[in-house]
């Protein structure tokens, strides 16, 4: 796993020397629904949300911060349109990593290639365990499966989209916290 680690670390590194900065308002929009996620976006400061919107609400899917990387990953990979909104709920610094530039360091070398490697398998396992946690019926469980795997979320994130993250009103995130 530590060579792993390191495949993955040195392929970040590499993409956060890439890129455009972009400097983002809260509520700025990065991706809107039915567009082509061309981009990976490494987030340098702020915070960053995924959500679904349907005709009875928005479901926040994923949330980023510092030290993310984020996109609407089927989309990126299928150049299909986006099922999703990503939207900076705070102000934002991110480098813009085009899909071209993402490439052009994997297909470099074998050692970027594995880190792109391990980086996808690290973002299937986050998306097995974001599966876990939507079919925990207990809300207390499924804030103690986040915070195992973010402990410093509530550091980075307001808690009304922690809430929604949770599928809990932010009333009942701030009840299970206190107790």
């Amino acid at each position: 796993m530590g060579e792993e680690h390191a495949f993955t670390l040195s392929l970040i590194n590499s993409l956060k020397t890439l890129g455009k900065k972009r400097i983002c308002s809260r509520g700025e929009l990065l991706l809107k629904e039915g567009e082509i996620e061309k981009n990976l976006y490494y987030i340098e400061s702020g915070a960053v949300r995924v959500f679904l919107l349907s005709a009875q609400e928005e479901q926040t899917i994923r949330l980023g911060y510092q030290g993310s990387i984020i996109n609407s990953l089927s989309s990126f990979l299928k150049d299909s349109p986006s099922a999703f909104y990503m939207e900076a709920i705070r102000k934002t610094s991110v480098k813009v990593i085009s899909k071209a530039e993402l490439f052009e360091i994997v297909n470099k070398d074998i050692e970027s290639l594995n880190g792109y490697k391990c980086l996808l398998e690290t973002v299937i396992a986050q998306q097995m365990e974001r599966e876990i946690d939507l079919l925990t019926v207990s809300p207390t469980e499924r804030l103690q499966r986040v915070l195992e795997r973010s402990p410093d979320l509530f550091q980075h994130i307001p808690l009304k989209y922690i809430a929604a993250y949770l599928r809990m009103t932010p009333e009942t995130l701030s009840r299970i916290r206190n107790s």
